[in-house]
C-alpha cells in the first residue's frame, strides 16, 4: 500500500491539538492540511479520533535470541504495534548476553525478518569487552546499555576501571540500569535473618529500597558530570531520585537524562498484596509518594521519556514464591492507554503524553525523521479512541506470556488504528502483518 489518507482526524503534536487531514505516500507524511483532496489506496474516516505521533519505547526485553519461551521479537512487536508503540530499543540480557559486535548484528537480523514494528537494539556492556562497546556505530544503534545493579540476565558492571573507560570513551549515549548492589545484597540477608525464607512481595521495595536506587543513580552521574557522558538514567522508581535532575536547559542540550516507566506511574506499594509477584519489578515499585513525586517529575520536565521496561516472563515463572519469581513484566500492548487513563483522571495532558512518548525519545536519542508528525518524516502514527472502552483479558493479551498486571481494567481508551513506516500494522482490533518495520537511524 503506497498512499493512505486520514480524514478530521484531531491531531496531538508538538504541544498543539488541531482538526486536519493527512496524506501517506510512500511511507512518508506527505502533507497535513485541514482539507485534502487527493485519491489515495486506502482513506481512513478519523472523524472523533486522535492522532499521536507513534510511540517510541527507549527500554523493552523482547528475550530473543535464548528466551523465547517467555517472548520473541515477533510476538512482542505485534503487541507493541496494538498498544500504539511503532518503534522499540531492545535491551541487551537475552541468552548469549549481546557483548559483541555480532551477537548485536545477529539480533539486528532477526528483526529485519520478524519485527512488525520499527526497531533498535542496545550494545550490552560487560566488566570486559570495552573493545567491543567502543566499536558501536551511533548511526546506526541506539545506545549503549549499563547494568549498575543486577537484573534478570547477569549483566552487572562493578568494575571501576572498566565503568571509567565506557563513562570515558563512549562513542554514543549510555544508559544505565541504577541499583547499588552492595545496599540490596545487606537489606536481603537482612530480611532473611528476620524471615528466613518466608520473603513476600511486600518486602520488595525494602529489599530494592530509594537509598539503593539513589546510590547508584548519584554515582552514575558524578561520573558522567566527569567526563562529559550523554548518560540517561532508565526507570526512575523514587522521589529521592528526582531531585538529580534538572529542567534549566531544552532537551536537546542535555547531558544527563532520565526516564520514568508505566507501572512507577501507575501502581504502588499498596497494590503489592493484590498483585504480589506479578508486580515484581527491578527496580521496585515503591510508595505513593514516589509515584506521584514522579509524575510531577515528568510533568517538571526533570524526568524526560516514559517507557515501559517491558519484561515478560511465563505464568509459572512469577507463580514461584517471591524469592525465586524474576522481576518484570509485560507492558507495551496496554502503556499508552494506560497514560490516557492518566489523562482522563486530569493527572497529565494529550499533548504531554505525546511529547514523553514520542516527540522526547525521538530527540533524547536523535533518531532520524521520527517521533513527530511532520511533513517529510516517516508515517508512524496511532489512532486512538478516547471514548471506546477496552478491557483487558488474558485471551486478548497479545504478549508470548499470556498474561498482563492490567487484567480485568477497563481502560476508558482503547488503539484504533497503528502505523509503522506508512503500512498499517493495527486496525479493527487486529494486527495486520502486512510488512516488516524499519531499522532506525540516528543522526550523530
Amino acid at each position: 500500500m503506497s498512499s493512505i489518507l486520514i480524514k478530521s482526524a484531531t491531531i496531538i503534536n508538538e504541544g498543539k491539538s488541531f482538526q486536519s487531514d493527512l496524506l501517506i505516500k510512500d511511507g512518508i507524511i506527505k502533507k497535513i492540511a485541514g482539507d485534502i483532496d487527493e485519491p489515495a489506496d486506502k482513506v481512513i474516516d478519523a472523524e472523533g479520533l486522535h492522532l499521536f505521533p507513534g510511540c517510541i519505547d527507549d527500554q523493552v526485553h523482547f528475550r530473543e535470541p535464548g528466551l523465547t519461551h517467555k517472548a520473541d521479537i515477533f510476538t512482542e512487536s505485534r503487541a507493541a504495534v496494538a498498544g500504539g508503540i511503532t518503534s522499540f530499543m531492545e535491551m541487551p540480557n537475552t541468552i548469549p548476553n549481546t557483548l559483541t559486535q555480532k551477537l548485536l548484528e545477529d539480533k539486528y537480523e532477526i528483526a529485519s525478518k520478524n519485527s512488525v514494528a520499527n526497531y533498535s537494539f542496545f550494545m550490552g556492556a560487560g566488566n570486559d569487552n570495552l573493545d567491543e562497546v567502543l566499536k558501536t556505530d551511533p548511526r546506526t544503534v541506539c545506545g549503549i546499555k549499563v547494568f549498575m545493579g543486577s537484573s534478570t540476565g547477569n549483566m552487572l558492571v562493578d568494575n571501576e576501571k572498566t565503568l571509567e573507560g565506557i563513562f570515558s570513551k563512549a562513542p554514543i549515549l549510555v544508559a544505565v540500569h541504577c541499583e547499588d548492589e552492595a545496599t540490596i545484597r545487606k537489606n536481603t540477608e537482612n530480611f532473611k535473618a528476620l524471615y528466613g525464607d518466608k520473603l513476600t512481595p511486600e518486602m520488595h521495595p525494602q529489599i530494592r529500597s530509594a537509598e539503593a536506587c539513589y546510590k547508584s543513580s548519584s554515582f552514575a552521574i558524578k561520573l558522567a558530570k566527569k567526563h562529559n557522558t550523554r548518560l540517561h538514567i532508565l526507570h526512575i522508581s523514587s522521589a529521592l531520585e528526582t531531585h538529580l535532575f534538572e529542567n534549566s536547559v531544552p532537551l536537546s542540550e542535555k547531558r544527563i537524562t532520565a526516564e520514568a516507566c508505566i507501572h512507577h506511574l501507575w501502581f504502588s506499594d499498596k497494590d503489592y498484596p493484590k498483585k504480589g509477584n506479578w508486580i515484581k519489578w527491578n527496580p521496585a515499585i515503591k510508595s505513593g509518594e514516589d509515584r506521584e513525586a514522579i509524575l510531577q517529575a515528568v510533568l517538571d520536565g526533570k524526568i524526560d521519556v516514559i517507557a515501559t521496561d517491558h519484561a515478560p516472563h511465563t505464568i509459572e515463572e512469577k507463580s514461584q514464591p517471591y524469592i525465586n519469581a524474576p522481576s518484570g513484566g509485560p507492558l507495551v500492548q496496554h502503556a499508552l492507554i494506560a497514560m490516557l487513563q492518566l489523562f482522563e483522571q486530569g493527572k497529565i495532558s494529550l499533548e504531554k503524553i505525546a511529547e514523553k512518548m514520542a516527540h522526547n525519545p525521538a530527540i533524547c536519542f536523535q533518531i532520524e525523521k521520527r517521533g513527530f508528525i511532520r511533513e517529510g518524516y516517516w508515517a508512524d502514527l496511532v489512532l486512538v479512541n478516547l471514548a471506546k472502552p477496552m478491557e483487558v483479558r488474558k485471551d486478548n493479551v497479545l504478549s508470548k506470556c499470556g498474561w498482563s498486571p492490567f487484567e480485568g481494567l477497563i481502560f476508558s481508551s482503547s488503539i484504533n488504528t497503528t502505523i509503522v513506516s506508512g503500512r498499517v500494522a493495527y486496525e479493527n482490533g487486529k494486527v495486520v502483518e502486512n510488512g516488516i518495520g524499519e531499522r532506525l537511524m540516528f543522526n550523530r
